[in-house]
């Protein structure tokens, strides 16, 4: 059995799904796992969740400003190297699995394989250097190049790293010089078995005939802003008052978007739930006709693969969505594409999809299908897998030969 530590900034756990499951994954396979990561609403500093051991601290967030951020980052790598150290008592870890963003985790690697031989796994979720030109798109150079170099570091540090789709493995490999054989592909994919179309809640829809779901983060490069403006067209302008809009999730924005609605007298369609809980996320989704997936052409976007896409396919949920590379990827033809970051295209698409029951009805057995037959992390498991046997395989032959 391998001890396995799994570093993660951005989300609590097991709120983060993907973490989550690769959590589950480690343990169906034998191996101890320990998480380190933010406290959620509510949770206690420490706790053991299906013999998952997690270490958590309470949350910094000072703002989207870019020192905002060098805060929030020191904080974080600070409270997650004292708990690294706190878990550690328990034992050595064979492997230590490092999330990003922020790219920052990668001298803890470097003092543990030093001390212990603990081998390193960069899980690439997002790129870091894309995320600060999506945020600050006339922002100084100079940070935009050091997080160039933390990525770069984190990438050549690791014994092995995981991208979530091939854009990103082709970033390790052209931009930081990773062989082809240390870089694996594992999608997001969703659980089938756990997110799938359940009965409808008719008073989820609020009097009106049609329901258009949001679910995810809701930060500057999200284009949330762009559901609510969109909703303000098919509102006010194509006077469809038959449509409602729930988005669920919250983010550095989430005040800022209360206040557009209020702003465009959306209040009676357009409703805000914050983060929820799995429960009311699922009965949402199993009421909802259309999927939104509103996040507007830039550097980050265009590469990245949007789990909330998956999750809408695992519903039956067709999405509307801008005509982006890696969206494209996922959802294939489970989505109707629109020019990128054209609202009134955006709200058009979202009419005529709802307009259209036949055509949705196609979509949302299409993108259930894919789920099933090739993006379920039941598909990605494997994969993910292979990674720690090969790595924990070749720890040991280092062990035997003194290497």
């Amino acid at each position: 059995m391998t001890r396995v530590l799994i570093i993660v900034q951005n989300l609590p756990v097991p709120f983060d799904r993907r973490v989550w499951l690769e959590c589950q994954a480690l343990v169906s396979d034998g191996h101890q796992v320990a998480v380190v990561c933010p406290k959620g609403s509510g949770d206690p500093a420490y706790q053991v969740i299906d013999t998952v051991e997690l270490y958590k601290y309470r949350p910094y967030a000072p703002g989207g400003s870019k020192a905002g951020f060098i805060a929030e980052y020191a904080y974080s790598f600070l409270a997650t190297a004292w708990l690294t150290l706190k878990a550690r008592r328990s034992g050595r870890f064979g492997v230590l699995q490092a999330c990003n963003p922020p790219d920052i985790f990668w001298p803890i690697a470097l003092v543990l394989r030093v001390i212990d031989g603990t081998r390193f796994v960069f899980d690439h979720h997002d790129l870091s250097p894309e995320l600060y030109q999506s945020r600050f798109p006339d922002g100084p150079k100079l940070p935009y190049k050091l997080l160039r170099a933390l990525e770069r570091r984190s990438h050549r540090t690791a014994n092995h790293v995981i991208s979530t789709n091939d854009s990103y493995r082709n970033v390790a490999m052209t931009r930081s010089g990773k062989s082809s054989t240390d870089v694996t592909v594992v999608r997001t994919g969703p659980d089938p078995q756990l997110l799938r179309r359940g009965s409808a809640y008719p008073e989820l829809r609020r009097g009106r005939r049609f329901l258009a779901a949001y679910l995810g983060v809701m930060g500057p490069q999200d284009g949330v802003d762009i559901v609510v403006r969109a909703a303000d067209i098919v509102v006010h302008q194509l006077c469809r008052d038959d449509i409602a809009f729930t988005l669920i999730g919250s983010g550095d924005c989430f005040d800022d978007l209360v206040a557009l609605r209020d702003e465009l007298s959306l209040a009676g369609h357009v409703e805000f739930t914050g983060r929820a809980p799995d429960e009311l996320v699922g009965r949402i989704l199993s009421t909802a006709d259309v999927g939104l997936s509103p996040d507007p052409k830039n550097p980050l976007n265009d590469v990245s693969t949007m789990n909330k896409s998956m999750e809408y396919m695992a519903f039956e949920l067709p999405a509307v969505a801008f005509d982006l590379r890696e969206t494209r990827v996922s959802a294939g033809d489970a989505a109707v594409y629109v020019v990128p970051n054209d609202v009134h295209d955006y709200a058009r698409a979202i009419v005529e999809l709802m307009d259209d029951e036949p055509r949705r009805s196609r979509l949302g057995r299409l993108g259930r299908a894919r789920v099933e037959q090739e993006l379920a992390w039941s598909h990605q498991q494997g994969a993910y897998l292979g990674v720690y046997r090969r790595l924990i395989r070749g720890s040991r032959t280092l062990d035997r030969t003194g290497g």
